[in-house]
């Protein structure tokens, strides 16, 4: 209740202020001499630049009662620029036509407006996110070849730079996102918060990130949102489901909103794999993104979310053939029983933008978090381990004909958690004299996580129980009969019902200044965190607080070629969530410490032309020293951790990455959204636990190559290839439970994987069409044909560990991913 009424005095506080508006407002769409829209055009005046939507719409704040130069630029057409004198709070709609430029640029250079090339921040066009084909497209799969990594093409989640899945900040509209606490596997995910059809832009990076994002070790992807400045629909249906989109403006152009609905079903991908089942999922999503802007001192945005994901699962059978040429092996698995998950989320945001003055930027959020999710399965598996028959001529090649081993297995969950999360947090911007800005920020979370954990696993091979190593009963079967009790060879029983306060603030300062010749661009900033655990069952935590100071520094010569220097880095904390609270066993443990990360990163950007086309070549070298780390086990996208910080670390690597227009255009006009990408990288992480030496972690990947192509084909122009490559090198294959992972240091195979994507744009003419044609009401209408792993590459994501009850040996293996799988999809747009 105290925490309301702060809110509400904060609200009606920022409500009450009272100022005279010197500023307004200059709108429209932009169009090219073809009267089709152009994206990617930036407007500005003075220090003030937006940059046109896919839709060729903007709009731009400038001063009021002065006349001021709005400048209009793009890399292909030639620069416009108008004087415009408006009265406060004035809306003027202008709609210009560009037309194409004589000459190309000869250089590209630095400004203001690249603000996300200085920072170090991969911008990733939306329309990139959307063409390029995946298992479960969509920005996360464009992550992990970008600047990120992941071995599972069910499942959005990515590591970056030896980090795991919960060392990633997410932000929609400045608005953090949280992802599910139970999942256990890719195929149960379903679908990604974010909705690609809604997105205007997307930043990501990979390492040394300013202050002003929050506390975690490894990256922050920061997404925004469109805001609609007209009526406009999009739709997509596919054999894995289909969404729609539509967009809302009222009359007086002060409402707009957009929603978007997907659904999603894997049967497609998951009936693929070599277990065979009947599978029944059902993904349903559903977000609402509404903007109020009544003038130009206030904007006002609501963003909601409700996500419904079934996941009914009957494993039927399974046979996996593994071992050598000489000595192939087979396991298989004969299964009874089913899975039933549930996974539901409601998720609602206000965010409140106040221009107090042409230099001072006031902002509130606020959001709410409910997820509730469930875990029921009871699944028996009889499995038997044979050699297989490799005599091709043989009338059994291929069977198996001798058992090494023959077990069964039950496994039992009943797991149910409820996590409600508030937040409330304001956020102020500061335009000072000689291009300084300052940004701070204050937030307060409240965490209340009730989790009932109830798991186990009973294994029985060749007639005998297997109980755990950590129980001590006599059993020398089988020449003595066993007499103790049948405990289960894992066994999970917990009850928690835990609350985290949080409270955490940043300030940063930012300038660029000159040092000789050359341009500089400077930041400095620092965060604190402090959190408290509390539990209604056992002791509470102690109170925790964290500093993280964080820098950068960017240099641009005055070179003739066009090419900058940046170093960054700083000192990283992750105060634990709840699933890092948890150990193995489901027990809270709440002084768990805060990971703690410094990175040192060194990079440069060369921009240069090649073919008459400007591309651009990134390399980053970096560096990270983790202390009192948390250790984790990582089985398929579930992570166990260890709770005791007993542990330091390291990664060190490099990333290579060259994009740019590979393939000239039809209309010889470069469009940062027909680029390319090929990207190279090395990265090593391992860790020392306990003293007992360094061990490669979960997530080292040495080498990792990814591409992402885009092109037409010369003969049919209206038809565009869309390629997704990535190879990455095995990760560790884990070790059985109750073992030692300084015994267990195998690995799994490699990572290779192609997706290839053809698109027939039936309104790639709608230029040289009449008016009238029906074609013509569509901004884009194509039918596609996706081909998944095109190679038919087998890909591991984990082992199962199976154990001889003769030989006590145990076997890793290998889980295999999707198989080839076809898909084809039908988009429009309106």
């Amino acid at each position: 209740m105290k925490t309301n009424k702060y809110f509400l005095t904060l609200v009606f506080a920022l409500f009450g202020i009272v100022a005279f508006s010197q500023t307004a407002r200059i709108k429209g769409v932009i169009l090219d001499e073809n009267n089709n829209a152009v994206e990617s055009v930036t407007v500005s005046t003075g220090a003030t630049s937006t940059v046109t939507d896919n839709t060729g719409a903007y709009i731009l704040t400038i001063p009021a009662n002065e006349t001021v130069r709005v400048t209009f630029t793009h890399v292909s057409l030639k620069k416009i620029i108008v004087p415009v004198q408006l009265a406060p709070n004035e809306e003027f709609e202008f709609n210009p036509v560009m037309g194409n430029m004589s000459e190309q640029l000869t250089e590209v250079t630095i400004n203001t407006q690249n603000r996300k090339t200085v920072e170090g921040i991969i911008n990733i066009e939306p329309e990139v996110v959307r063409k390029i084909p995946g298992a479960n497209a969509g920005i996360e799969n464009i992550i992990k070849i970008l600047g990120g990594s992941g071995n599972n093409e069910l499942s959005t989640a990515y590591s970056v730079r030896g980090g795991n899945y919960d060392e990633n900040l997410v932000y929609v509209n400045e608005i953090e996102i949280y992802r599910p606490f139970l999942i256990r596997s890719g195929q149960q995910e379903g679908l990604s918060f974010t909705n690609t059809d809604m997105v205007e832009n997307v930043d990501f990076s990979a390492g040394g990130f300013q202050a002003k994002y929050g506390d975690k070790l490894s990256s922050v992807l920061d997404i925004t949102y469109r805001t609609p400045i007209k009526f406009g629909a999009s739709a997509e249906a596919s054999l894995l489901g289909g969404s729609l989109t539509v967009d809302l403006v009222s009359k007086n152009k002060k409402w707009a909103a957009m929603t978007g609905v997907r659904y999603r079903d894997n049967s497609l991908l998951v009936n693929s794999q070599e277990t065979q089942t009947n599978y029944r999922p059902r993904y349903l999503d559903v977000q609402t993104n509404i903007t109020f802007t009544p003038n130009t001192k206030w904007t006002f945005s609501f963003l909601g979310n409700i996500s419904q994901n079934r996941y009914h699962y009957e494993p039927l059978t399974r046979q996996t053939n593994f071992g050598t040429i000489d000595e192939p092996i087979a396991l298989q698995v004969y299964y009874d029983g089913q899975e039933k998950d549930k996974y539901e989320t409601y998720f609602g945001a206000f965010k409140t933008t106040f221009q107090v003055s042409e230099k001072f930027t006031l902002k509130l959020i606020t959001s709410a978090y409910h997820a509730t999710e469930q875990e029921y399965f009871d699944i028996y598996a009889g499995y038997f381990l044979g050699e297989v028959d490799a005599n091709i001529g043989s009338e059994t090649f291929g069977d198996v004909t001798f058992s090494r081993g023959i077990g069964e297995q039950l496994n039992h969950a009943r797991n149910d958690l409820d996590a409600f999360i508030v937040n409330a947090e304001v956020k102020g911007n500061h335009k000072l004299s000689g291009n300084t800005n300052i940004d701070w920020g204050f937030k307060y979370s409240r965490e209340d996580i009730r989790d009932r954990l109830v798991e186990w696993e009973v294994i029985d091979s060749a007639g005998f129980s297997i109980n755990p190593p950590i129980v001590d009963f006599p059993n020398y079967q089988p020449q003595v009969p066993y007499t103790g009790p049948l405990v289960p060879y894992n066994n999970v029983r917990a009850t928690n019902f835990t609350t985290i306060d949080r409270l955490s603030g940043f300030v940063q300062w930012s300038k660029k200044t000159k040092l000789g010749e050359s341009d500089v661009w400077l930041n400095a900033g620092v965060r604190a965190h402090n959190w408290k655990v509390s539990n209604d069952v056992g002791a509470d935590g102690k109170n925790q607080t964290t500093f993280s100071p964080r820098a950068q520094f960017t240099i641009k010569p005055n070179w003739k070629r066009d090419i900058l220097f940046r170093l960054s880095g700083g000192l990283y904390h992750q105060p634990p969530t709840y699933r890092e609270l948890r150990d193995s066993s489901g027990t809270v443990l709440p002084n768990v410490k805060a990971q703690q990360s410094i990175h040192y990163v060194l990079g440069s950007d060369y921009s240069f032309k090649m073919w008459d086309r400007p591309f651009k070549l990134v390399a980053e070298a970096y560096y990270k020293s983790l202390t009192d780390v948390n250790t984790y086990t990582l089985e398929n996208v579930r992570i166990r951790y260890r709770a005791d910080n007993d542990a330091k670390a390291f990664v060190s690597g490099f990333d290579v990455r060259l994009n740019g227009q590979f393939v000239p255009s039809l209309n010889g006009q470069y469009s940062s959204s027909n680029e390319s990408w090929f990207t190279f990288g090395y990265m090593k992480t391992e860790e020392n636990y306990n003293g007992r030496g360094y061990i490669p972690r979960p997530t080292d990947q040495r080498l990792k190559f990814g591409v992402l192509f885009q092109d037409y084909m010369p003969a049919i122009p209206s038809v565009k290839v869309y390629i997704n490559m990535v190879y990455n090198t095995g990760l560790p294959g884990g070790s059985p439970s109750y073992a030692d992972p300084y015994v267990y240091q195998s690995r799994l195979r490699d990572y290779r994987r192609a997706d290839v994507g053809f698109s027939y744009v039936l309104t790639e003419n709608n230029a040289n069409r009449p008016d009238g044609h029906w074609l013509k009401k569509f901004k884009d209408l194509s039918v596609g044909f996706e081909i998944f792993n095109m190679f038919n590459n087998q890909n591991a994501i984990t082992n199962t560990w199976v154990r001889d009850v003769y030989t006590k040996n145990q076997y890793g293996i290998p889980n295999y991913m999707t198989t080839r799988v076809f898909n084809v999809k039908l988009s429009a747009r309106l």
